[in-house]
């Protein structure tokens, strides 16, 4: 057993920040904690007076493993494009666990991410959510096949007009969504379906179920729009991807309860759908009801950078405790795992990092983290 002593805990739960905090942990689980447990006489003891503890941070929109650090050509496995709609592709089996991203994530309190196939296709595969740190490769896949990707705006269209092929249009775009949704609705009960389509089709279904979410890629307001009237239609569940634009149409996102991954900002206009990129955006859709978590979209930024994009956003008018919230129990409960993640209590799992200062302050340091109760020094 080990007992964090004497943190400042930012729990991230209706306690606030506790000054003085003892978190007591067995194996990979939090068993208690408060001012003054009573501690086990064979329990290790970290003493953590000034520092703050808090829940391992989440990237709940990444690349990381899929576009590696280094290997440019060789490492590249985000897009297949050669065809627009490829639901049957797992993001899982392009993963490079070895991909040095996973330790510069820990350098910066990220303990999970959720990585996906990139934005080329209409519909490009399914997501695998991700530990950073693990005994063996194999046990850092926490969750697989979670959320299916999609995307909306000038993507899919650049890709495919270079082939000469649909689509070329954000018309085609929507419609060949909603005929993979369709079509996929229709064969759900077909007993005469054949393999091909079963495979295929699976992904589909398990969204048209609302058993897994549809990770819509969408900048711009029209096209988020175009997100939320299919989601209108197949009655499915969404979160949009980016959502350069989401305050324009923040009324019709609370109104549906539809949250965002929202980012990355900390990048420079490099296309027309980044025109309204801002780190107040943050600030104001927090206002207007929307709830999200920052992302960094690695390696758009670097994820380890994914604190300082909220400090940025602080910066810019964001409540410092929403800002935390939306690096840990914002992304857990989106995600459907806040019973495990995003907070620290009893019975939850010991992911937590240990930062030497405050965590949005740029010169604090990662001391300590635990992904599973497994212990990473800084």
């Amino acid at each position: 057993m080990l007992a964090i002593k004497d943190a400042r805990v930012l729990a991230m739960t209706e306690a606030g920040c506790l000054e003085k905090a003892t978190v007591v942990i067995d194996k990979d689980i939090i068993v208690d904690m408060g001012e003054d447990p009573k501690l086990p006489e064979e329990c290790e003891l970290f003493y953590a007076q000034g520092k703050y503890l808090l829940p391992g941070f989440i990237d709940s929109h990444t690349h990381i493993g899929l576009e590696e650090e280094i290997y440019r050509i060789e490492g590249s496995d985000v897009n297949e494009t050669a065809d627009p709609i490829t639901p049957q592709l797992r993001a899982l089996d392009g993963i490079n666990f070895w991909d040095l991203a996973f330790s510069d994530a820990l350098r910066g309190g990220v303990t999970r991410s959720l990585s996906m196939p990139g934005s080329a296709n209409l519909i490009g595969g399914q997501a695998v959510f991700l530990k950073h740190l693990a005994a063996r490769p194999a046990d850092m896949v926490y969750k697989e096949n979670w959320g299916l990707k999609a995307a909306l705006g000038e993507n899919p269209k650049r890709v495919y007009a270079e082939q000469k092929k649909s689509p070329i249009t954000r018309m085609a775009n929507a419609s060949m969504i909603r005929e993979a949704l369709y079509t996929a609705a229709r064969n759900i009960d077909r007993e005469d379906r054949t393999a091909a389509e079963t495979f295929q089709q699976d992904a589909i279904q398990k969204v048209l179920k609302q058993e897994m979410p549809l990770l819509v890629h969408a900048h711009r307001a029209d096209d988020i729009m175009t997100a939320l009237r299919i989601k209108d239609e197949f009655h499915i569940n969404m979160i949009i991807q980016h959502g350069t634009e989401a305050l324009e149409v923040a009324d019709e996102l609370q109104k549906r309860e539809v949250p965002v991954f929202l980012g990355p900002f900390l990048i420079n206009r490099a296309k027309v759908e980044l025109k309204e990129i801002s780190f107040k955006t943050p600030a104001l859709l927090a206002q207007r009801g929307v709830k999200f978590s920052l992302i960094t979209d690695h390696p758009v930024v670097p994820i380890e950078h994914l604190r300082v994009c909220a400090a940025l956003a602080v910066r810019e008018g964001l409540d410092e405790e929403l800002a935390l919230k939306a690096l840990s129990i914002w992304p857990a409960e989106i995600l459907g795992v806040s019973q495990e993640l995003g907070s620290i209590a009893k019975g939850k799992k010991a992911d937590l990092v240990l930062y030497n200062g405050h965590p949005l302050e740029f010169r604090s340091r990662v001391e300590m983290l635990l992904v599973d109760g497994i212990r990473w020094r800084g």
